[in-house]
């Protein structure tokens, strides 16, 4: 299954609230995806069979998120269901840290995804502001992972 084809299931997901479970067997990779209980927020899950390969890195602290929107930030959002990992491998230091001047295309950080690590990079070039996520916790498809002020 490709990433393409994962976001696309996503998508239609997310998109329609009659759909309670979805699920897909493909070439030896099996996704389901469940609507969350009526007294949580509706969110699509994953459910990943294995453990995942890359283990956290102790980048230091992640900074407190951004407490309200602002007009002036970027948000970079995560495309996909997966784990949240600020570095390459365990042993590197993260990609960004929060003061940092990223050009559009700079690899941002790393989302897991059934087992294939996905490279997030910036869509607008600027200062991070603020590291919404945790690393090594997982995220879901829409959520905020960075804070970028344009320049």
């Amino acid at each position: 299954m490709t990433l393409k084809e994962l976001r696309e299931l996503i998508e239609l997901f997310t998109a329609r609230e009659s759909l309670e479970e979805l699920e897909v067997e493909k070439a030896g990779v099996r996704l389901r995806i469940k609507r969350a209980s009526v007294h949580a927020a509706p969110a699509p899950s994953v459910q990943v069979p294995h453990a995942a390969v890359h283990q956290p890195v102790s980048a230091g602290p992640t900074p407190a998120p951004v407490s309200a929107e602002s007009d002036d930030l970027f948000y970079i959002k995560s495309p996909m269901v997966g784990t949240f990992y600020r570095s390459a491998a365990p042993t590197s230091g993260p990609y960004v840290s929060v003061g940092d001047i990223v050009e559009k295309g700079t690899v941002l950080c790393i989302i897991e995804a059934m087992k294939l690590m996905n490279e997030i990079e910036s869509e607008v070039a600027g200062e991070i502001v603020s590291i919404l996520h945790e690393n090594g916790k997982p995220v879901e498809y829409g959520d905020k992972l960075f804070a970028i002020r344009p320049r």
